[in-house]
């Protein structure tokens, strides 16, 4: 089945999962529904004319034969997922779309959203159950670290202690070094303030006690949609990137990525086109000089040091 560019897709399907985040975008302020849209560009595909439909608000563009198998992802009668499919430029015609996006993430959903490396699981850093709920999601290890996206400078130093700015004694000024960097494709480890909340920082399990990591990843995505959402929000979004459960390899497709992770219980996936498989380059900016931990998109720089 292929779409042209002005119709509407609604999805719906089974889903093995109960324990999904239940929403309504009839609440979402801003939000247009499928009156707004006349009726001579509607076309609505589902399963069966009686069940609960899933809310896409957004144009559909064409999709290659090879994804078509991919174009009708498996959803419940009971839950929905919103697929909101956008310009990867983000024209002014398009920023409506991310509405019922900022709407599902204020209110404690799950999504997935494009950054400019790979695609992004993403929550809301100020809600402990919507984090948990992305864990359990990508089944993430209670030891690995998540990272947080940032619109701004403004929020890091919110969140953290910033970058060094040198103290007039021999110690390099590497914000002014960063300021080059960012946004860009890169992480940066940083010491984490007292602003961030514990949740997004400990690590362990529920039956041991947890532990406080002093420090967090930190990202400012190069990339329109992402910092659209992130201006919207108001607040940084914590993040993990998206993989493949078996193949543990980057995920680059959002409709495969809907169609994988959709099940699992997400509430959103942003679709800004099909990525690269290049993640950021993580620097750790905790030691002097900062540590180049991994090699990714972005290059680097003359005052990374590489890990021995």
């Amino acid at each position: 089945m292929a779409y042209c560019s002005i119709q509407t897709k609604v999805y719906s399907g089974d889903l093995a999962s109960s324990s999904s985040f239940s929403r309504s975008l009839a609440a979402a302020p801003g939000t247009l529904g499928l009156h707004s849209i006349s009726n001579a560009s509607r076309r609505v595909c589902c399963d069966a004319p009686k069940r609960r439909c899933f809310q896409v608000l957004a144009l559909a563009v064409k999709r290659s034969p090879k994804r078509l198998k991919y174009a009708t992802p498996r959803f419940t009668k009971e839950d929905e997922l919103l697929y909101v499919e956008v310009d990867p430029s983000l024209s002014g015609a398009d920023s409506w779309k991310l509405e019922p996006v900022v709407h599902l993430l204020k209110q404690g959903g799950v999504g997935v959203i494009p950054t400019d490396t790979v695609y992004a699981i993403v929550c809301d850093l100020r809600n402990h159950s919507a984090i948990e709920r992305l864990r359990r999601i990508k089944n993430v290890d209670p030891q690995k670290p998540l990272s947080i996206l940032c619109h701004s400078f403004h929020d890091i130093d919110t969140f953290t202690t910033g970058f060094p700015r040198g103290d007039g004694q021999g110690h390099a000024n590497l914000f002014r070094a960063v300021k080059h960097c960012l946004p860009g494709p890169y992480t940066f480890i940083l010491t984490a303030t007292k602003e961030l909340p514990k949740h997004c920082i400990r690590y362990g399990t529920a039956d041991a006690k947890y532990t406080l990591r002093k420090n967090v990843g930190v990202r400012m995505p190069d990339e329109p949609i992402c910092q659209a959402i992130l201006e919207k929000m108001g607040s940084p979004l914590i993040s993990t990137s998206v993989k493949c459960p078996k193949e543990n390899e980057w995920l680059l497709d959002p409709v495969v990525i809907a169609d994988i992770y959709g099940p699992e219980g997400l509430d959103f996936v942003v679709d800004g086109g099909v990525r690269v498989a290049d993640p950021s380059t993580v620097v750790d900016m905790t030691v002097i000089p900062p540590k180049l931990i991994r090699q990714g998109k972005g290059p680097k720089l003359h005052w990374m040091v590489a890990e021995d």
